[in-house]
């Protein structure tokens, strides 16, 4: 089980921020993944091929195709404020 002592260097690494009566909880926890981790490493995957997903992964969406666009008019219709056939924003500086 991992101490208390690499649970804080740990905790600081990742910059979290542990209160003391979350401490034992999360050694156990982390010892839990350790322990998991460890036993992947032992698995031979040698004949096992690389994968990105474990499913056929196809793209669900239509195609592309060119469409006439809503005219600038319609577009800038509702917005408060226009400049420039475009959307007036104000700066974030308030200028």
């Amino acid at each position: 089980m991992i101490d208390r002592d690499e649970l804080l260097h740990v905790a600081r690494l990742a910059r979290l921020a542990l209160h003391e009566d979350e401490l034992d909880s999360t050694a156990a926890e982390l010892s839990t993944i350790l322990e998991h981790v460890a036993a992947i490493k032992e698995l031979d995957l040698d004949d096992v091929e690389p994968t990105a997903h474990i499913g056929d992964v196809s793209d669900s969406l239509r195609d592309d195709s060119v469409a006439t666009s809503l005219p600038v008019e319609v577009a800038l219709a509702p917005a408060p404020a226009v400049r420039d056939d475009g959307f007036l924003v104000p700066s974030p500086q308030g200028e």
